[in-house]
């Protein structure tokens, strides 16, 4: 048929991995055991690669570290040692990511269950009962759980730093928590003789507490949500392949499990049918889909000597081939990989509350130390030195810090998904900002990934007789004929006598004519004259990047049409939007230069990249972010997972595949190419209202933690002011529900 592209080297993803075998077998994959934040990645790699001839890269996501070793790298159990002496551990990866995010979850999900309603239980009664003894007890029996089983991961987690002499997120709120727990339960106890006499009671803080461990636990639930979204992407790419292999044997067909299929093996693959393994084609041609894999929607024509890929499908012939690459060395298992590769590589971002912990922590702590100290030594008691002490800790407790993240984050995710934008997490937004390229996938993300009829050319008759042939075949490029004239409103005649000939063209009779429709050479062979008009409109449409589809009868050709995936509406106008924002705009294809410079003169794109294999797309991600660029890679096969992994900002379409939707930071649900645009602005407003928050709740502890330690703040006016500043960080994250792009 006309318009299929001929097979040259169709396993490139074998090849653009040969060169990183040896690489890999000096690779070790390792889980990390014990990050709770962006800043334990941080620590961790910093200590591994205090070793020489080691080079590692941890992921707080994924609780991973890939390390690479030369010869001089020391032994497993030395690094295991130091990395043990910093608090956390390491061990071999061992394949259960999905499961543990699912213990994960389920695990922050009990905490919030009882966070929550007992948190804030003891909030209605610190504002409406604060003077009632039955209250006191009930605030106490409720936020004792809290403090103890909701916030149990933060003490531990402080402990263990505490222990390594070291501060992170975790320090904080068990810090902040801690202080105003105790402080209550030191309060509480001792004016018990009190209760009842109508004298003035000490402030109790134990909804303090628990309310601040239940948004933090939110925080740490919706984290572990997102958590195994890798491992499901790849999961879900090796399940489109074939599950069962039909193999010749002694001359007998049998059906056999893909995974038990040995290189060498002869099998057989009928129409429809997905192709189980990769291999070498024997006998037959056929068109072969390869749009899983490439997200190219024109066929491809294989034929003897030709290679296939597995898990692409056999669209019209009968094919047998040798398998040449089973299980996890197939184009498919491969792609998987570099999904995992890409997503790994990905430095972890560190978010601004754990950078500043490791400093914050200590100076707070010797501030609430130096302060009961001087004021023991003035007052002479224990209460007038722990109140200002309590004070200084509570006004630094990390409430708003807490907060300032998960509240703009949800907010805005919030308002996101009104809009068909779904974000991933905070750290995507703070990649938002810097992004100074968008590269587009063509197929299916800048074009409709549909061939339809844009030109017809030659004598009148030439749609309607073309259209009377291709009526008999299923092929793409015949049916946008087919669907072409009917638009068009041509009555298409009967036709009889249908012939394909694979990787040529068809043949039909039509009236007293046989017209013959299909490549160039398919015609020229059968003794058909060429006009020169027709020449030259053939010319102009290849020109134009469009594929020519020759027509003719009567050992003359009649007429050409031209077909082409055309531009998604509203493409230009992205365009120009992204250009309004100084960012520069490149086109990923796999076809022929002058088909993607054609389609990139019609909406302004700065750049083609054309001729790109599957495993070259994340190559030419990386080429350009060597170049200093902070690159957002927008597409929807399975061919851009790895792509989209690989690029600081990768934005799916929802109309796309599965897997790339999961290995992508952003989800566009409508797939409206304006929405890359408005994703990129609500990113970016999201994050810069995270900073907001965060500079203000710092400057709050800054400004107030003197204060406190000078006795000008007692522990209910800290409490005030602690409140306050979480109001202000809430209304400051509220104002992105007006957002509208």
């Amino acid at each position: 048929m006309a318009g299929r592209t001929r097979a040259t080297t169709p396993i490139a993803v074998e090849e653009g991995l040969r060169e990183r075998a040896e690489e890999r077998a000096r690779e070790l994959r390792l889980d990390v055991i014990g990050m709770t934040c962006g800043s334990c990645a941080a620590r961790v790699e910093k200590t591994l690669n205090r070793f020489p001839g080691v080079e590692a890269t941890v992921n707080f996501a994924t609780g991973e570290a890939v390390v690479r070793l030369s010869d001089a790298a020391p032994t497993f159990e030395e690094v295991r040692k130091a990395v043990q002496e910093r608090g956390y551990d390491i061990r071999e990866h061992i394949d259960e990511t999905e499961a543990a995010a699912r213990r994960e979850e389920r695990a922050w999900l009990r905490r919030l269950l009882v966070a929550w309603p007992l948190g804030l239980a003891t909030m209605a009664l610190a504002m409406l009962r604060p003077e009632e003894a039955w209250a006191r007890w009930a605030a106490f029996v409720m936020a004792t759980p809290v403090q103890l089983y909701a916030g149990w991961p933060f003490l531990k987690g402080a402990a263990i730093r505490a222990k390594a002499r070291t501060a992170n997120m975790d320090t904080l709120i068990a810090l902040g928590t801690l202080a105003a727990y105790l402080y209550s339960v030191w309060a509480h106890l001792t004016s018990l003789d009190e209760l009842g006499t109508g004298a003035m009671l000490p402030h109790l803080y134990f909804e303090s507490a628990a309310v601040i461990i239940a948004f933090i636990a939110l925080g740490r639930w919706l984290e572990a949500r997102a958590k195994g979204r890798a491992s499901q992407a790849i999961k879900r790419l090796l399940e489109m392949g074939a599950k069962e292999a039909r193999v010749l044997r002694n001359g007998k067909e049998l059906k056999v499990p893909v995974d038990a299929v040995k290189p060498g093996w002869i099998l057989k693959v009928l129409p429809g049918e997905k192709i189980p393994v990769d291999g070498r084609v024997l006998e037959g041609t056929a068109a072969v889909d390869e749009s899983m894999l490439t997200g190219e929607s024109v066929p491809v024509e294989k034929g003897p000597g030709d290679e296939v890929a597995g898990a692409t499908v056999n669209t019209d012939g009968v094919l047998v081939i040798e398998a040449t690459r089973v299980g996890q060395d197939t184009a498919l298992a491969q792609i998987a990989r570099l999904v995992a590769e890409a997503q790994g590589s990905k430095a972890p971002i560190q978010r601004l509350a754990d950078k500043v912990s490791g400093v914050f922590v200590p100076i707070v702590m010797a501030i609430a130390a130096v302060t009961g100290v001087v004021w023991y030594a003035i007052e002479g008691t224990l209460e007038g030195a722990l109140v200002p002490a309590v004070a200084v800790l509570i006004i630094a407790c990390p409430c708003a810090l807490g907060l300032a993240t998960p509240a703009a984050l949800m907010v805005g995710t919030g308002r996101g998904a009104q809009m068909g934008i779904l974000i991933r997490g905070a750290e995507i937004l703070e990649r938002s900002r810097s992004v100074d390229t968008v590269v587009f996938d063509k197929t299916g993300t800048m074009t409709e990934g549909r061939m339809r009829l844009v030109d017809v050319f030659g004598c009148v008759e030439t749609l309607e007789r073309a259209a009377a042939v291709e009526t008999g075949s299923d092929h793409p490029i015949a049916r946008a004929i087919v669907e072409g004239a009917r638009e068009r409103g041509v009555e298409i005649p009967a036709a009889r006598d249908f012939r394909t000939v694979a990787g040529l063209g068809a043949r039909a009779r039509v009236g007293d004519d046989e017209v013959i429709v299909g490549r160039r050479s398919f015609l020229e062979e059968e003794g058909f004259r060429v006009p020169p008009s027709i020449e030259l409109a053939a010319e102009r449409f290849e020109a134009e990047g469009k594929t020519v589809v020759w027509a003719g009868w009567g050992g003359v050709v009649a007429g050409v049409l031209a077909v082409a995936d055309t531009l998604k509406p509203g493409a230009a106008d992205a365009i120009r939007a992204l250009h309004g924002m100084g960012i520069q705009v490149a086109m990923l294809t796999g076809d022929n230069r002058v088909t993607g410079e054609a389609i990139a003169r019609q909406v302004g794109i700065d750049r083609v990249i054309a001729e790109v294999r599957p495993e070259g797309k994340v190559e030419e991600i990386r080429r350009l972010q060597a170049e200093g660029r902070v690159v957002a890679m927008v597409g929807d096969g399975i061919n851009d997972g790895p792509a989209l992994a690989q690029a600081d900002l990768g934005i799916a379409l929802g109309t796309g595949t599965d897997v790339a939707i999961e290995a992508s930071d952003i989800t566009l649900i409508r797939g409206d190419l304006a929405g890359v645009v408005t994703a990129i602005r609500l990113a970016r407003r999201t994050f810069r209202t995270i900073q907001e928050n965060l500079v203000w709740a710092f400057a709050y502890n800054v400004a107030a933690i003197p204060l406190a330690a000078a006795g000008l703040l007692n522990p209910i006016i800290a409490a005030a002011a602690m409140a306050a500043s979480s109001v202000s960080v809430l209304t400051n994250s509220l104002r992105l529900r007006r957002f509208r792009g």
